[in-house]
């Protein structure tokens, strides 16, 4: 029987929905308020409609779930929404006041990837140029670590790609540099092979890592302080103690500096396709991302300078 028919009408069942969940579910106070406020919103979207709740079917959720996508509402803002709808249509259903569930089978539209976090050049550059004021550090591995970053940075490399550098081109090996030519050739995902230009900053650097790096057996190019080959793991930590002597507000992590990289190059030349070769993504879409990135650093920009 059609619940407004009875003594209850629309907003007495919401007073009683959030007694059950107060008192039987022992929902926190907070959650309860969320959902007062979730559904006051579902009331009053039904009554712009002419809608008793009883009435409301799939299509009228899904249009005003679009609405509050439309109107700036998250992904997981309206996924909440959507779980008190469905949890209220559930206890109706129990109640015997509806026959079915509209909210049942409706998803909240997906989340948009997060925008990869990407330094600001100003900071990117201090990280680069930075050299540690400690009289005791280690001039081998300062050069070895501003070599790290700059290769990092100015050349948008994996970390899997940075620590797989082999001194000497070969068949066995899976990156090398040519500072002749000022290519990187790296392995990436897939196994593909792929060669990224070198910059005038980063041959510099590779160059004096090289002349102090000296005669060791071990093929690869980034040797740790025992003379083995360095380790993903230990390029993020010398990053994250880098960043912070370099007083950057944040650590800094290896994909951080690719991601860089990506939104300098393409803020400078508006090449996507471009940056996606210098990457080696096989998808354009995702390199698409940046220029989220992009558009978003403009929005924020143009919203500071309004204010």
């Amino acid at each position: 029987m059609p619940f407004m028919a009875t003594s209850d009408p629309g907003d007495a069942l919401v007073d009683r929905y959030l007694e059950h969940v107060r008192v039987e579910r022992r929902l926190a106070a907070r959650t309860v308020e969320l959902y007062a406020i979730h559904l006051g919103t579902l009331r009053q979207k039904a009554a712009a409609t002419d809608l008793r709740f009883d009435q409301v079917q799939t299509a009228h959720i899904r249009r005003w779930m679009a609405q509050l996508h439309g109107a700036g509402r998250e992904s997981r803002g309206i996924a909440l929404v959507l779980s008190c709808w469905r949890s209220f249509y559930r206890w109706l259903g129990n109640e015997g006041l509806v026959g079915s569930n509209p909210v049942q089978d409706v998803k909240a539209p997906k989340a948009d990837r997060p925008l990869p976090k990407a330094l600001a050049v100003d900071d990117a550059v201090r990280l680069a140029e930075f050299s540690d004021p400690d009289p005791d550090a280690d001039p081998r591995v300062e050069a070895r670590d501003r070599a790290i970053v700059e290769l990092l940075y100015g050349c948008g490399l994996r970390v899997s790609e940075l620590v797989g550098l082999d001194v000497q081109p070969g068949a066995a090996a899976r990156g090398w540099v040519d500072l002749a030519s000022g290519e990187a050739q790296v392995l990436g995902k897939g196994s593909k092979r792929r060669g990224v230009p070198v910059g005038t900053k980063a041959a510099e650097a590779l160059r004096a890592w090289i002349a102090v790096r000296g005669p060791l057996d071990d093929a690869a190019l980034f040797v740790s302080a025992r003379g083995t080959r360095v380790t993903a793991h230990g390029v993020w930590k010398l990053l994250r103690e880098r960043s912070l002597k370099a007083g950057l507000a944040a650590p800094v992590h290896p994909h951080m500096l690719r991601h860089s990289f990506a939104s300098h190059v393409l803020q400078s030349s508006s090449d996507l396709r471009a940056v996606q070769e210098l990457l080696g993504h096989a998808n354009i879409t995702t390199t698409q991302v940046y220029t989220r990135k992009l558009k978003a650093n403009c929005k924020s920009i143009r919203a500071e300078n309004a204010g």
